[in-house]
């Protein structure tokens, strides 16, 4: 493995996994497809279901086990992901749109919830995340606003801890011609 592509090890095969390298090729998300995963404290998947799995093109065993740090689009600026973090382990719902990376090299969006697995103490014992087909013109302005928030000077950017309604921000945050 030496492409200089992340390399992640499986918890319970201890196999290395190396990040495929991204290509200009987007697979379809289905009307009615619902994807699942699950992931214990630490982003390590613990479940994912079939129509997740095919999407992603790894097997169950290669993905049950792995980081789910393994199919983060390069194209993903890391500001979502803190966000992420902060609002799910504050217990809340994160919504937003997330570029999966699959197995070879391949990409898929989704329109994501993310939220926190609470034992009967309310501790947080994992994430469970859904996903479902991005709609086409918010997943398009929404890409567009993560190609300018790129880079470590806007982890911090007001619009990533905005994850309830992404239009309605995208509208109060970019100035319009008629309002700027």
């Amino acid at each position: 493995m030496t492409t200089g592509n992340k390399v992640f090890t499986n918890v319970i095969t201890h196999r290395l996994i190396e990040q495929a390298t991204p290509l200009d090729k987007e697979v379809e998300v289905y009307d009615k497809s619902i994807l699942l995963s699950e992931s214990d404290k630490n982003g390590v998947i613990t479940y994912t279901n079939r129509r997740y799995l095919k999407l992603t093109g790894f097997s169950e065993e290669e993905l049950i086990g792995a980081p789910h740090k393994l199919l983060r689009h390069p194209d993903m600026p890391q500001g979502v992901y803190k966000a992420m973090s902060k609002i799910v382990n504050d217990k809340k719902i994160w919504r937003g749109y997330v570029k999966h990376l699959c197995k070879d090299g391949s990409y898929f969006w989704t329109l994501t919830y993310l939220q926190a697995k609470l034992d009967a103490e309310g501790n947080i014992i994992g994430f469970i995340s859904t996903g479902k087909m991005a709609y086409d013109e918010s997943r398009r302005e929404v890409e567009e606003k993560y190609k300018e928030l790129m880079g470590e000077e806007h982890i911090d950017d007001p619009f990533f801890m905005k994850s309830e309604s992404y239009k309605e921000f995208l509208s109060e945050y970019t100035p319009t011609p008629d309002h700027s």
